[in-house]
């Protein structure tokens, strides 16, 4: 009756038969019985040691590598990582780019400076004018979040295609403290000195028209990071000659670039799914 009902993987007759046995003895366990025979000793002080010398030569190998190079058994040698050494298999961490001392030095000082300067005038901030750079695709894909439905209780889940993204980009220059002026490069074209010189110009006559009171006050500032175009000769001596104040921004210092964390997601969350 029982492999009727739950077919070969039930107990076949005879175990059946010699569990009813041990039940009718009087057995309540059916759990295996202890065993007879020496303890395992492969977790002494001295397997442990081992473990952790292995570790320390490589940190990079795996619990098999590890297990065979101190000749014990792979479900031993992950309970002496996690149970005895408190160790855990943690992935890298991948940055932007690894900084030397002197470079991390320099962050915290032109962020000193920065927050010295915002707490000395209230108004820092607000005649602060940032510039960053985005692509804009023809046709970028919806997230998955974009892409969720409401669905009944038994309705089956919808299903998507995998797509990619459009070739087509073009990169938007965008300079920001609300939008105060922004451009297409047109495609084919490389954004050197002469073309940002060119863009500069085009911001200045932007500032007169959208922020008159720091135009003639001559109070706007402008921040840009330090890519070759920005921080060429040609461009420091119009900046100079025209008397504009530039914010310091060291050197591989995303974090200063505000066009990141609001603008530029909120933007390319809007056109995602259409096509351009």
């Amino acid at each position: 009756m029982l492999q009727q009902a739950y077919g070969e993987d039930c107990l076949s007759r005879m175990q059946c038969n010699e569990w009813y046995q041990c039940f009718k003895s009087g057995r309540t366990s059916i759990k295996d019985d202890p065993k007879s025979g020496r303890p395992s000793t492969s977790m002494d002080d001295d397997h442990v040691e081992k473990v952790l010398a292995a570790i320390c030569q490589n940190h990079r190998l795996t619990v098999c590598e590890v297990a065979k190079e101190v000749g014990i058994c792979k479900s031993l040698c992950h309970l002496i990582l996690t149970d005895k050494l408190k160790m855990r298999h943690v992935a890298t961490k991948f940055v932007p780019r690894l900084l030397t001392d002197a470079q991390k030095e320099n962050h915290v000082t032109v962020s000193q400076e920065l927050f010295d300067c915002s707490n000395a005038d209230e108004n820092f901030l607000k005649n602060v004018i940032t510039v960053d750079e985005t692509w804009v695709y023809g046709y970028d894909v919806e997230t998955k979040v974009q892409s969720s439905q409401w669905m009944g209780k038994l309705s089956p889940r919808s299903k998507k295609a995998h797509q990619s993204g459009s070739n087509v980009k073009v990169m938007l220059i965008v300079y920001w403290k609300g939008i105060v002026h922004s451009v297409f490069v047109p495609r084919g074209e490389t954004v050197n000195k002469e073309f940002y010189l060119n863009v500069l110009k085009h911001l200045r006559e932007a500032v007169r028209r959208n922020r008159s009171e720091a135009w003639t006050n001559n109070t706007w500032m402008l921040h840009h990071h330090n890519a070759p175009a920005h921080a060429s000769l040609l461009i420091r001596k119009f900046l100079t000659k025209h008397e504009t104040t530039v914010v310091l921004q060291p050197p591989y210092f995303p974090g200063l670039a505000p066009a990141d964390f609001f603008l530029f997601p909120e933007l390319k969350s809007s056109l995602k799914g259409r096509r351009f």
